[in-house]
């Protein structure tokens, strides 16, 4: 596998040092890579908040390859990410938030519901789950939910295709940790919003995927508790 190529955020508010008790993984999508927009706007929102993130690449994308990792490859991309942040931060591995957009977001699900070997992490942040590929709905991809035992947020659009509301929140159902809905009103599955639903600014629609995860993130339990 390629070396980890990634950007990580100490989490430091105004340059003062501190000693964190949890950070973000953020994995990319399958058409995009660490500098897409919703994960560059959470990792700047998590480190004002004095939280470290790392957003990194799989390997397809670092040896320029467009089609996405076999499922393997881009399950042990996720464990050498998680270790690495883990490494960085000096936090244990139950102190992690996994998670990123669209296949990022499915992939770090599916390492901490790993029916022989799961992940351990602090909870899972789903950006635009992709519930089932485009045009296969009957494809679902929630085979581990049942196995996902952390807090989990989902942020989606209320117009996504790969994920219709009514759909994820029938299957989420399944799962046993908590789980918690951010809808983006008149958002697509890319976050996009119409200028029809009030979707003139995307950097808007960033604010709001952030603040999003702001909030789910102090609800989280401390150090010692939970």
């Amino acid at each position: 596998m390629s070396p980890l190529e990634g950007d990580f955020e100490a989490g430091e508010p105004n340059g003062r040092k501190h000693r964190p008790d949890r950070a973000v993984l953020l994995a990319h999508g399958a058409g995009a890579g660490r500098n897409a927009a919703p994960l560059v706007a959470t990792a700047r929102a998590l480190a004002g908040a004095g939280i470290p993130s790392l957003r990194f690449d799989f390997p397809y994308r670092t040896t320029g390859r467009r089609a996405p990792d076999r499922p393997p490859v881009l399950l042990a991309a996720v464990r050498e990410a998680a270790a690495e942040l883990a490494a960085r931060t000096g936090l244990p591995p139950e102190r992690l938030v996994l998670g990123g957009r669209s296949m990022g977001g499915r992939y770090c699900s599916l390492a901490v519901g790993d029916p022989d070997d799961p992940l351990p992490a602090l909870g899972l942040l789903l950006l635009g789950y992709p519930l089932h590929p485009a045009g296969k709905p009957d494809s679902l991809r929630v085979e581990h939910f049942p196995r996902l035992r952390v807090p989990v947020l989902f942020v989606s659009g209320d117009r996504d295709a790969l994920a219709g509301k009514a759909d994820l929140e029938h299957w989420a159902a399944t799962i046993p940790g908590p789980v918690t809905f951010h809808w983006l009103f008149g958002g697509d599955h890319g976050f996009r919003v119409p200028k029809s639903r009030g979707g003139g600014d995307p950097s808007l629609v960033m604010t709001e995927v952030a603040a999003a995860v702001l909030g789910w993130m102090a609800s989280l339990p401390p150090c010692g508790i939970g």
